[in-house]
């Protein structure tokens, strides 16, 4: 029998976002048996086919633009999040997917297009030359791979007709309509995001950036708060005409010569933006999921509505179901999951 726990943690999904009995009929999905392939990308069941509402125009204005990376250790991840965002859209035909990937595999665009044979998505190659030298070690080793970077590109990755798009990491599940998400009032600012006031601030950079006068001038006159930037509406139009590529990358060589921060492809986004952002509700971003970025231990759900779940830090969801040894909000995530040699429960 299910732990109290357990079935708590799964109750407070259904009470926050409960599932109308047309979706759940569609979430029990068709197996896909692929053919034989050498690849050894895991294989995953084909989703349901999700379509738009009556009341879903169907008009290019209409489309909602989301870019995630496309890393093989995070394939399974992805899959998931593509997954809770089509289930819980109310016109998913109008999600359009742009993935980055650090090399071309037709075998990665066959696995999405064998798991979501009706998905609207791109697969573009981000060139991890145009970080090659600028990445400085930090402290978990999944910080330092050139994809991990490639938000900072990812204006110039994306088609010219895009003038934004919703930016989110692989490890997270989307439990709410994402359009409500994608329409957020800019307000002239080139990111919006779940802002974090009340975080320590100073512990993203170093002892060699907050004793240096000169460096630490960069926050004057901002408010500046901590966001994650797993989670980002981003304004590409402005994003290109103002050149905050470079902005970012500016701090990138910074780092390289003062080791001014140990987080990876975060500070030198803070180092820009931090307190110059379009603010969201923290429900888009329950992040923290994952643990931190040592042990990955688990952590609880923060109260209060919750639109999507982030399991950042070490520890991801389906690595530690399948060592049997989850976290109690592990199980939040594993009806997305559409791994073959899943059992999921919801096609029981």
């Amino acid at each position: 029998m299910a732990s109290l726990p357990l079935l708590f943690g799964l109750l407070s999904l259904v009470v926050l976002h409960p599932i109308s009995s047309a979706a759940a009929i569609r979430l029990r999905g068709v197996r896909h048996h692929p053919s034989s392939s050498s690849s050894d990308l895991p294989l995953f069941r084909e989703a349901p086919a999700f379509r738009n509402g009556g009341e879903c125009g169907s008009n290019d204005a209409d489309r909602i633009h989301v870019a995630m990376t496309l890393d093989e250790n995070y394939l399974r991840g992805t899959m998931a999040a593509v997954q809770s965002m089509l289930q819980h859209s109310t016109c998913p035909e109008n999600l359009s997917f742009y993935f980055l990937s650090a090399r071309d595999d037709p075998e990665l665009y066959n696995s999405i297009k064998s798991t979501f044979p009706y998905l609207n998505f791109n697969i573009s190659r981000f060139d991890s030359t145009r970080v090659q030298g600028k990445i400085s070690k930090s402290i978990r080793l999944a910080l330092d791979q050139p994809l991990n970077y490639a938000r900072i590109y990812l204006a110039d990755a994306l088609p010219k007709e895009v003038r934004r798009v919703i930016y989110l990491d692989s490890d997270l599940i989307v439990v709410d309509d994402i359009a409500k998400l994608w329409g957020v009032d800019m307000e002239g600012k080139v990111v919006a995001a779940p802002e974090y006031c009340r975080a320590n601030f100073t512990v993203y950079f170093t002892s060699n950036f907050w004793s240096d006068p000169y460096l630490t001038k960069t926050f004057d006159g901002r408010n500046a708060c901590y966001f994650n930037t797993g989670v980002m509406v981003m304004d590409v139009e402005k994003w290109r005409k103002e050149g905050f590529t470079q902005k970012v990358e500016e701090w990138m060589k910074v780092q390289k010569e003062k080791k001014i921060y140990n987080l990876g492809s975060l500070p030198p986004f803070l180092l820009v933006l931090a307190g110059n952002i379009k603010a969201v509700d923290h429900r888009w971003n329950q992040h923290g999921l994952g643990g931190d970025n040592f042990e990955g231990k688990c952590r609880s759900l923060h109260p209060g509505p919750i639109s999507l779940l982030h399991w950042s830090g070490k520890g991801k969801p389906w690595l530690r179901l399948d060592s049997r040894k989850p976290c109690i909000v592990d199980h939040l995530w594993a009806p997305y999951d559409l791994y073959r040699s899943s059992r999921h429960f919801l096609e029981e």
